[in-house]
């Protein structure tokens, strides 16, 4: 636990210290008497209720997820071309060969051949493998969500 964290703990105890007090100094058994020991019990139930919200929002606070950067280095150093690159992103999406290369403008052989040489370089052995092997090396962002791209230009070799 941090620092706040246990300063915020501690504050709150000296607030439900002087909570108490306040209930003795304001003749905590006259108003028991005449409200009964229920109700007394449900404003602390619901004082304590109030506390663990708000120490639940502020003390499991989550940073903010940082953005993507691919790993430029891993990239070159496994020698993964930007078609091959961009072959392994439309993997991520789970469509057939077919339904990869007509969204790339390539023929479903030509997936085929971008497929087994991205398992060749990532060292696995299936789909699942070379996208869990690339989120893992930083390749693909984690979340799967990529931009659109364009589908090469007819004339474009691979």
């Amino acid at each position: 636990m941090t620092r706040s964290g246990w300063i915020t703990i501690t504050g709150f105890a000296l607030v439900l210290a002087v909570s108490v007090f306040l209930l003795e100094w304001l003749e905590y058994r006259l108003w028991s008497r005449r409200m009964g020991v229920e109700v007394f019990a449900g404003l602390l139930a619901v004082g304590f209720a109030g506390l663990g919200i708000w120490l639940g929002f502020h003390l499991t606070r989550r940073a903010p997820a940082t953005p993507f950067i691919r790993n430029e280095a891993a990239l070159s150093s496994l020698g993964i071309t930007p078609r091959e690159l961009t072959v392994l992103e439309a993997l991520v999406s789970g469509g057939s060969n077919k339904t990869i290369a007509e969204s790339l403008g390539v023929s479903a052989n030509t997936v085929k051949t971008h497929t087994a040489r991205l398992y060749n370089k990532l060292g696995v052995s299936g789909r699942i493998e070379a996208i869990e092997q690339a989120r893992l090396l930083r390749l693909i962002p984690a979340s799967g969500s990529f931009e659109k791209t364009r589908p090469p230009d007819r004339g474009e070799h691979l």
